[in-house]
């Protein structure tokens, strides 16, 4: 059957004559500029609505991942720099398209790291699977990005989550935007089951989101493996076992685990990708996925969430050509093993999961923000990438000040209040009237998509 696209995909670009942005109203945004091991914070033009379908959304929130350090490095992203950074954010839809009709101005939002399609296709393709925000305009569709004050998101409807609580933290449901949900889906590579084994190479942010999906939905050991000790530490404090796989008198990371499970784990999940380093921290992009089918036990499963992607040497790409195009890998040690391997981008998957695990966080069943290690201002978001690639950070959040600035507006209402009341508040004197964020209400359903 043939596929009938929409014709607002989420990387259109609008006709000559349409007006693109407002040229007088510009925002700050994390810019990747193509400068190896640089981020710059700018001014660029503030999104307006481009088609019925769209909302614009106040971020209030966003998030750093490690899979943009790829592009930070210089190896992976769109050929075409500059570009804005982000696809994890929470915020407050501020506008929206003639068409939308499920999301109106004060609703409280997650924007999930890629958008919907806008099309329905029964051949899915790598080209069906909706724009994805803070990749640039060949990677990402030409959508911008959630590390800057404000965002357009297409098929706002099937794109955008509502949160049903409006006074929750914004910690508690910016990782559904991605590395919970994409964790989550690792395992599901894997063919993970209750009562399995599991081995995480990488106790960064999705290693570590990984290894409590994996404690949350019942594995009996669950075994984390980095050379970083906040992170190992941090996987302890989840109930995993962490393994340290440089030290020299353990051994590797298989032979640990091996000593523990001499039969090998039923599940493993790659969380860092090509650049990796082996046990001597020497880059080897192919160790992780040696390692990985060293200690998968027979009939076992591998998912591999860690980005394997090549492309060419560009000027948003400077360093491409440094990553290996091909890999050795012992296809006989997996055959003869039975494993099974899941790999690729979470994608389409984001939407596929994302219920499920958003009512273990409404529940109150996961909770998510134990793994931010700083809060920062957008201001100081090129040092916050600096610290992250060093493994100074764990997970570092981007906040921006609209929160605060309504609390201050409704305070600043209640002490006008209170001067034209003689000092009572809602008719009991020296009564203080609680500051409150005052975002409309309404009954809708909570998942859009």
């Amino acid at each position: 059957m043939a596929t009938v696209p929409s014709t607002n995909k989420p990387g259109n670009s609008p006709s000559p004559s349409s007006n693109t942005t407002n040229k007088s109203k510009t925002m700050r945004a994390v810019v990747w500029e193509g400068k190896p091991y640089e981020m710059a914070v700018r001014d660029v033009p503030r999104p307006t609505i481009l088609q019925p379908e769209d909302a614009i959304i106040r971020i209030t929130s966003a998030a750093i991942c490690g899979s943009e350090l790829h592009t930070y490095h210089g190896v992976l992203g769109s050929s075409t720099p500059p570009w804005q950074m982000g696809h994890e954010g929470v915020g407050i839809v501020v506008e929206v398209g003639s068409a939308t009709e499920h999301f109106r101005v004060g609703d409280r939002v997650l924007v999930p790291g890629g958008t919907d399609a806008g099309f329905f296709s029964v051949e899915e393709t790598q080209q069906d699977q909706g724009g994805f925000y803070g990749q640039g305009p060949e990677v990402g569709g030409g959508l911008g990005g959630t590390q800057a004050e404000y965002l357009r998101v297409p098929f706002a409807d099937d794109s955008l989550v509502a949160i049903p609580d409006d006074f929750s933290s914004d910690l508690d449901w910016l990782f559904l935007t991605d590395i919970f949900v994409t964790g989550w889906t690792g395992l599901d590579f894997a063919r993970f089951e209750p009562g399995d084994t599991v081995a995480v190479f990488g106790a960064g942010p999705v290693g570590l989101m990984c290894a409590y999906a994996a404690v949350l939905r019942g594995a009996s050991r669950v075994y984390a493996v980095d050379h970083v000790r906040d992170r190992l530490d941090k996987a302890a404090s989840i109930g995993a076992i962490p393994i340290d796989f440089t030290n020299a008198e353990a051994g590797t990371a298989s032979e640990q685990i091996l000593r523990r499970e001499p039969n090998g784990v039923n599940r493993t999940v790659d969380c860092i990708g090509q650049e990796c380093v082996n046990h001597r921290l020497k880059p080897q992009q192919n160790y992780v996925i040696q390692e990985a089918i060293k200690v998968t036990k027979f009939n076992g499963g591998i998912g591999i969430l860690g980005v394997y992607a090549v492309t060419a040497r560009s000027a948003g790409t400077p360093l491409a050509d440094t990553m290996d195009k091909e890999l050795l890998v012992s296809i006989p040690d997996m055959w003869v093993k039975n494993l099974s391997i899941g790999s690729g981008s979470v994608g389409v998957a984001l939407y596929e999961v994302l219920p499920k695990v958003f009512e273990l966080v409404k529940s109150g069943r996961a909770r998510l923000d134990w793994v931010v290690t700083s809060q920062v201002g957008i201001e100081d978001a090129p040092k916050a990438y600096e610290r992250f690639d060093k493994k100074q950070e764990i997970k570092v959040v981007i906040r921006f000040p609209w929160a605060k600035e309504r609390l201050v507006a409704e305070s600043e209402e209640i002490a006008a209040d209170e001067a034209n009341d003689g000092g009572k508040v809602n008719g009991h004197t020296g009564e203080k009237r609680p500051l409150r964020i005052p975002i409309r209400k309404k009954t809708m359903r909570v998942l859009q998509f």
